[in-house]
């Protein structure tokens, strides 16, 4: 009888919480399609024309823009460009009607206080090569639309058009590939903005190195060099980069983020789990599986391979070396195991997210952009920080090479984290703000499922 009157309560609860989740909900930004970027040649893959998300600023952020970049890989060739030429990262046919925005891009000043009222963007992507590819000719048979580059500027333009042209404020920023399109388009960005405007650059996970896998081949950088040839990406890649490199080698932020003008921040984990999955030990490399369990939760990995990983993170700390003590340059390097950590409340900013200097990623990003401080911190070595969300992947396939597809978008879909699932850290929020004890609620959905 008990044991009823508890189940009978806990449903009443998470009923209440489905509704708060309705309310919430309410708040998940339309998309926008760019229908005149037809005409100027700037589409998808598919030919489709370019989508965004756009949030308005209200308050003192009305003339302050946030423009962020979705992630998602690359293509490297025909075969895997027809792969996503009919998904959402090859067509704006298939992206979601709204999508919610939180992290950053959220509009309440207790879960985003900086930016929550500024107007926040969300550039869809599906060009495939971070927003640089510019190929004219249209094969026939495959109809594929090489195009990335003038997707960016068409999206730009659009957006100075309807009140960007104004800003005083503005940021460009991105995850994964998306934050690799950060990096690369960061100066471009500032030039096309109001010179008077405070104009500055972010990048989640978009720092890529140039390592050797786990069998001592380098079958990144070969990834990229087909990535650039497919898309005809080399003329819009940095001059500085291109003059000394082959193009390919260009798409490697070590190899010209020093000379880039724009201030910056670079937000990593040493262990990015996409690069452990993918540069470090990636399919080709490990035919066996002997990295697979390893890969979807560090927990699981050997004393060996967490040795490999320290070297790989040695290789990434001595990447950055080239940014030197830049006073424009602001960076936060953990030492978890994670990818993209700007867009979700749990690692952007809640009372447990990851911590460097006591500090949080989004109070290290605005004391950065608005010159209360310089943030220049780099974690110790795993594991030593406790605040972590160290990722933990489920579903996977170890013989499958994911490199080109698997990143922020593709990853969350089938991670969580050891703290708080995806999904009850997000209840948790809900509960603060409605004055619900968070904990009690999570128990009781902990409770439920059991």
């Amino acid at each position: 009888m008990e044991s009823t009157r508890i189940g009978q309560w806990l449903n009443l609860i998470v009923v209440n919480v489905l509704l708060l989740l309705k309310i919430e909900a309410s708040s998940y930004v339309p998309i926008t399609y760019v229908q005149n970027a037809v005409a100027k040649g700037a589409v998808c893959l598919d030919g489709s024309p370019p989508a965004y998300h756009f949030d308005k600023g209200f308050g003192a952020g009305i003339n302050s823009w946030l423009v962020q970049f979705e992630g998602g890989g690359w293509c490297n060739n025909v075969t895997t460009c027809l792969n996503r030429k009919n998904n959402h990262l090859g067509s704006s046919k298939q992206m979601a009607k709204q999508i919610a925005f939180s992290g950053i891009l959220g509009n309440k000043q207790q879960f985003n206080p900086d930016f929550y009222n500024w107007n926040r963007i969300k550039v869809r992507y599906c060009d495939g090569a971070s927003f640089t590819g510019d190929v004219e000719a249209v094969n026939p048979v495959t109809k594929l639309h090489f195009r990335g580059a003038r997707v960016f500027a068409a999206v730009i333009e659009d957006l100075l058009v309807k009140g960007m042209k104004n800003a005083q404020n503005a940021i460009i920023s991105g995850c994964s590939a998306g934050g690799l399109a950060s990096i690369l388009h960061c100066d471009r960005f500032r030039s096309l903005l109001p010179r008077g405007a405070k104009v500055k650059c972010i990048s989640d996970a978009g720092y890529f190195i140039n390592a050797r896998d786990v069998s001592g081949t380098r079958y990144i950088e070969q990834l990229f060099s087909e990535i650039v040839a497919t898309h005809g990406s080399a003329r819009n890649l940095p001059p500085s980069c291109t003059s000394r490199l082959s193009p390919g080698m260009c798409l490697f932020p070590q190899y010209f983020v020093s000379q880039i003008a724009t201030p910056i921040f670079l937000i990593n984990a040493a262990y990015d789990s996409w690069q452990i999955k993918n540069i470090l030990a990636p399919g080709v490399a490990d035919p066996h599986g002997r990295w697979h369990s390893c890969k979807l939760d560090i927990n699981n990995c050997s004393p060996n391979q967490l040795g490999t990983m320290q070297g790989f993170r040695t290789e990434f700390l001595r990447a950055l070396t080239v940014l030197g003590n830049s006073q424009s340059k602001g960076m936060f390097i953990d030492s978890c195991y994670a990818h993209c950590q700007t867009e979700m409340q749990e690692t952007w900013f809640t009372t447990d997210s990851p911590l460097l200097a006591k500090t949080t990623i989004a109070e290290a990003v605005a004391d950065w952009f608005y010159d209360r401080r310089l943030f220049h911190q780099i974690d110790c070595a795993y594991p030593c920080n406790p605040s972590c969300h160290n990722r933990i992947f489920y579903q996977d396939n170890p013989g499958k090479n994911v490199s080109t597809e698997d990143t922020s978008d593709a990853s969350a879909r089938n991670a969580s984290f050891p703290k708080l699932s995806n999904k009850a850290q997000w209840i948790e929020l809900l509960c603060i703000k409605h004055g619900i004890s968070g904990l009690l609620l999570t128990f009781a959905i902990l409770s439920k499922k059991e």
